[in-house]
């Protein structure tokens, strides 16, 4: 990401990181997030490649911010039920998947998903939202008691050893660690959003996958779509030399 600069915060907040962050910015998110090259060009193609055909599926988009993945997915025959934290998302993710077969609700990733019934989802999609729940055990569990035997999970974060090396993350820390931290994100306008997030090891989101009756199946260390290179080639060099994020399917056992 393209981030000019960051402050550590390793103590809790009143405030949820992704409804504080992304209230900021809802708007300039929904209108250039579709087209943005970081999510247009590589964690989104990356993602739904997992995915893999999605008609007649019942699927979860968990986290959906401004229902982009959402729209998708119901263009593709897809029955979706999508939620996120920031009442200004869920706002415009009803307006893009207006009459479609999307229904949006307000809700939080780190808390109990007391809305859905036990086994109703054949896949679930958690794009890039994961990275704003402090523990990824319990979101996890709630995953699986929505998930039909057999279903499975799709999602993307930030690559833990990519933030790791980028210093700003650490808040003193040690890689083991998860840790608070904030950055002001470049790329979305003026003034630039400063956006809270969890920085934790790898083995933290491997085991808590396995510890809630997870089965991996599928990890992606994306590279970019070659169409970034003539769009964004400074982003497209970075990119081919490591990822940024990391994509994960894992089917419920």
């Amino acid at each position: 990401m393209h981030n000019d600069s960051a402050a550590d915060k390793t103590d809790a907040a009143p405030e949820l990181p992704g409804r504080a962050s992304y209230t900021q910015f809802a708007d300039r998110y929904a209108q250039m997030a579709p087209e943005k090259p970081h999510n247009a060009l590589y964690e989104r193609p990356a993602t739904e490649a997992l995915l893999g055909d999605v008609a007649g599926l019942a699927v979860l988009d968990a986290g959906c911010g401004p229902g982009i993945v959402s729209a998708e997915l119901a263009g593709k025959g897809a029955r979706v039920q999508a939620f996120d934290v920031t009442p200004a998302m869920v706002e415009l993710a009803r307006v893009r998947c207006a009459d479609m077969a999307v229904e949006v609700a307000q809700g939080d990733l780190g808390q109990p998903l007391h809305w859905l019934a036990d086994a109703q989802f054949d896949r679930i999609v958690c794009s890039l939202a994961l990275d704003y729940v402090e523990h990824l055990a319990d979101t996890f569990a709630e995953f699986h008691r929505v998930a039909r035997p057999g279903a499975q999970l799709v999602f993307s974060m930030a690559h833990p050893m990519r933030d790791w090396i980028d210093t700003r993350t650490r808040g003193g820390r040690t890689y083991f660690e998860t840790t608070r931290f904030g950055l002001h994100w470049g790329g979305f306008g003026e003034p630039k959003p400063y956006v809270e997030a969890y920085r934790r090891p790898l083995a933290d989101i491997v085991n808590a996958l396995i510890d809630t009756g997870w089965s991996i199946d599928r990890v992606s260390e994306p590279k970019p779509l070659p169409e970034m290179k003539a769009v964004a080639p400074a982003l497209y060099a970075e990119l081919m030399i490591a990822p940024a994020f990391i994509c994960v399917r894992a089917r419920r056992v």
